[in-house]
């Protein structure tokens, strides 16, 4: 547009994600405050001359001045960088430790693919991301146990969280057994569909209290109803994203994989595979429970 002057404006923000962009740049994933999701442009921040490069880095929060319309009404969608100040690069922290930073990068990927729609405010899935990061960086609970409990209240924001204390179909309150990932959470033995999970009462206590944050409950939880209790959160989510989440199979869960069985057909005792499998999520979380209590 001609005489078009990009305007500036401050946020702060998340970084999801970073890629390069010709020799020296970068493209910057961001989730802010007030703006939701968007793309940056960070020029020359591969150079090593560059004086806020660091500070650009995925997991980190920042204060971010940019160049563009925060409308995205006019001028290019992607915006530009030209002031960054570090309020907690929470990244440093984790590049020594091998579980935090894969469960720092599924919970950074979670975030970009609940927020589709650029400049979409999302304050509510912004604090929610932030207040993850912090806690893994606090090292205060089990990382595969802040990694669930981000993942179970991100899908309550999307409008996707379990049933967990009534039947997903029918309603019928209760504390009922049976868990069908399609039909939307635990179910009544009037409603359990073929296939459904049968996870131990324990799976579901832990899953309330992560979605509630009684942190009292899941800290004191066993090893194997939170391995359960991954399988079957990986699986709700993935069946609602409607595909797999690339950082989720590497998550470090004790030497188990986030969906185990996800990836091999019901009755099998080989391998277990990663979570982004291809299989019917009922079948996935038929084999935790399975495999739990064998």
């Amino acid at each position: 547009m001609a005489g078009y002057r990009r305007q500036l404006y401050r946020d702060d923000a998340v970084v999801l994600r970073v890629q390069k962009l010709g020799e020296s740049d970068r493209i910057i994933t961001l989730l802010t405050r007030r703006h939701g999701r968007l793309r940056a442009v960070a020029r020359g921040v591969r150079r090593t001359t560059s004086k806020f490069g660091a500070r650009l880095e995925p997991f980190g929060h920042v204060d971010l001045q940019l160049a563009g319309d925060p409308k995205g009404e006019l001028g290019s969608s992607l915006h530009t960088v030209s002031q960054v100040e570090g309020i907690d690069l929470y990244g440093k922290r984790f590049l020594g430790d091998y579980p935090r930073y894969t469960a720092a990068s599924a919970i950074a990927e979670t975030a970009e693919r609940l927020t589709p729609v650029e400049r979409e405010p999302s304050l509510r899935l912004f604090q929610l991301t932030l207040g993850a990061l912090r806690a893994l960086a606090d090292g205060e609970h089990a990382t595969t146990l802040v990694l669930d409990a981000y993942l179970l209240r991100g899908m309550a924001l999307a409008g996707w969280a379990p049933a967990l204390t009534a039947c997903a179909v029918c309603g019928t309150p209760g504390r009922h057994r049976a868990f069908s990932v399609p039909a939307g959470g635990a179910v009544c033995p009037d409603c359990r569909p073929p296939g459904a999970a049968h996870p131990a009462p324990a799976t579901i206590d832990l899953m309330s209290a992560l979605t509630v944050g009684d942190w009292r409950i899941a800290d004191a939880t066993e090893h194997g109803v939170r391995r359960e209790c991954s399988g079957l959160v990986a699986a709700h989510l993935q069946w609602h994203l409607e595909r797999a989440l690339r950082s989720l199979p590497l998550v470090d869960r004790g030497g188990v994989s986030s969906a185990s069985g996800a990836g091999r057909p019901a009755g099998d005792t080989g391998t277990v595979a990663p979570a982004g499998a291809a299989l019917p999520p009922d079948r996935a979380s038929q084999d935790v429970s399975r495999e739990s209590n064998e």
